[in-house]
């Protein structure tokens, strides 16, 4: 157990690297495509590998969204701005993320979402239950007028699992059943927003993909899609900027996406908050061990 505890200390070191790297760098005007491979690029210099594509979201968008090939999109002036890393090494992974207010007059949104989680952190103990973890999130985001999105939460990790079966809820509710178990890991990730509380998929923006089962793949550019994900991904999500020198972009893209209707790859939806209120978001993994928690990503 101790080589496993230092992959995820040693990924989660990295993601904070990371995470205090780009947020350093974000600014009105700075390509959102610049954030998002600039992160990437320091995961694999500090030995590590990305668990999923850095998300870089902005105001009313709360996750999922990646910079597509060629994206255009820059930073908006007086924006809120989350970023979502995942990092691991050895399958063993530490996510985290944080959110920026550019235009300095929403400090109470971000502030609620970095309260909540330090709250968690204090409390928090081997064998809580995810409903008081809940509740802990929701009371503190309340405190500050803002409601906890009831449709996003946090999860448990396992080895190259993202979401591997334990929902943590950022509310009060007793649907949430389970507790927090030694020698776990688990993502606490706190979201409020001043809309209603609800996110909901925008269209049919889809810029990250996932190959949780492998399944035989027709077309020549489908199969060698469908190896290269195999051989290099182990069931995590990735983005079509990845897959750049398998084929053009437009033929990726076109090819994901039938992949994806015909069920061999999940797609994600980019997910917007569902009245159009701003989002913040904060997260820290942790890791249960018999007789205390270890916040790794610190």
């Amino acid at each position: 157990m101790e080589e496993v505890l230092e992959k995820y200390l040693r990924a989660g070191r990295i993601a904070n690297n990371v995470l205090t790297h780009v947020s350093r760098m974000v600014r009105p005007g700075v390509r959102v495509l610049e954030l998002c491979e600039e992160a990437e690029r320091k995961i694999f210099e500090l030995g590590g590998r990305p668990a999923f594509p850095v998300n870089i979201s902005i105001n009313n968008v709360a996750a999922h969204y990646t910079s597509p090939i060629n994206d255009p999109s820059t930073i908006p002036e007086n924006s809120i701005v989350k970023i979502d890393v995942g990092v691991h090494v050895d399958g063993y992974i530490a996510d985290t993320a944080l959110t920026i207010d550019l235009s300095g007059e929403r400090e109470d949104l971000v502030f609620c979402v970095e309260e909540a989680l330090e709250n968690v952190i204090e409390a928090i103990y081997p064998g809580i239950r995810v409903s008081k973890i809940g509740e802990i999130i929701g009371k503190t985001i309340r405190k500050y007028g803002f409601n906890p999105i009831k449709n996003l939460s946090g999860h448990s990790l396992d080895r190259y699992m993202l979401h591997a079966g334990l929902s943590i809820p950022n509310f009060k509710t007793l649907l949430a059943i389970g507790s927090l178990k030694p020698w776990k890991a688990y993502a606490i990730e706190p979201f409020a927003t001043n809309g209603i509380g609800v996110v909901e998929e925008r269209g049919e923006d889809v810029f990250i993909y996932s190959l949780p089962k492998p399944k035989k793949a027709k077309g020549p550019v489908e199969r060698k899609i469908i190896t290269y994900v195999k051989k290099n991904f182990n069931g995590l999500p990735f983005s079509e900027r990845w897959l750049l020198k398998l084929a053009a972009p437009n033929k990726i893209r076109e090819v994901l996406r039938e992949l994806v209707s015909k069920k061999v790859l999940v797609g994600y939806p980019v997910l917007v908050e569902a009245s159009g209120g701003l989002v913040s978001q904060r997260e820290h993994t942790i890791l249960v061990l018999p007789k205390e928690i270890v916040v790794t990503t610190l």
